[in-house]
């Protein structure tokens, strides 16, 4: 059991560091429904991380490697796979950095975010975290460690507890903070929108080509 949660919490942490679905929670938070559509999103997000680890678990679960000392060639595959797009992710994110001067371009639907209902925000949530290409292989590694580690159902439960909370909290800390002092929140949240803006596109490749050589790695070890 610590060996899972210690090979998924950088995937957790790549999850909860990827900069778009926390601009999109800040700027719902900014928006004129900020309670509303902000809570929304944020129950999106957390129904969609723990859906996408839970079916990659279950079907990593079925695979017939349940020796936990054999070696798991079908996993190890997947997780060098899982690995390469990452790496390819990674490539295109750096390509991406805007020039000096420039300013860097965010996704369209973005500057619909302040006439988003409720339900809207919570279905936007729900993408980003279980179909967004970058958090969808993110959460299919970490489905796959905990799928075939041949662990009892309790402690698959507690391994994606632990990578959901993870993965959620970069999101749900903004939220939360607005609902308790908005007033107080709405400078330092429009601050940090800025710095993620500006940034994105470089934490993304960063982290993407450290997470993706990890699991590559760990796909060696599974033969």
């Amino acid at each position: 059991m610590p060996q899972v949660i210690g090979a998924i919490l950088p995937l957790a942490i790549g999850v909860a560091i990827s900069p778009i679905p926390i601009i999109a929670a800040i700027l719902m938070l900014l928006s004129p429904r900020a309670r509303s559509t902000g809570v929304g999103f944020l129950l999106g997000w957390l129904v969609g991380v723990i859906v996408a680890v839970t079916v990659f678990t279950l079907l990593a679960a079925v695979l017939p490697e349940n020796d936990p000392d054999a070696s798991k060639p079908i996993a190890g595959t997947i997780q060098l796979i899982l690995g390469v797009l990452l790496l390819l992710l990674a490539v295109r994110q750096g390509r991406s950095r805007p020039k000096h001067g420039e300013e860097p371009a965010l996704p369209k639907w973005m500057s619909a975010i302040d006439s988003m209902t409720t339900g809207r925000g919570l279905l936007l949530g729900f993408v980003l975290a279980a179909v967004n290409p970058k958090n969808l292989l993110l959460a299919a590694s970490a489905g796959i460690v905990i799928g075939s580690a041949g662990l009892s159902v309790g402690s698959e439960i507690l391994a994606i507890a632990v990578f959901t909370v993870i993965a959620v909290i970069s999101v749900a800390a903004p939220v939360i903070a607005y609902l308790v002092a908005a007033d107080r929140m709405r400078g330092p949240l429009d601050a940090l929108r800025g710095w993620l803006v500006h940034n994105n596109a470089t934490v993304m490749a960063v982290l993407l080509l450290v997470i993706g050589v990890s699991v590559i790695g760990k796909g060696i070890g599974s033969f």
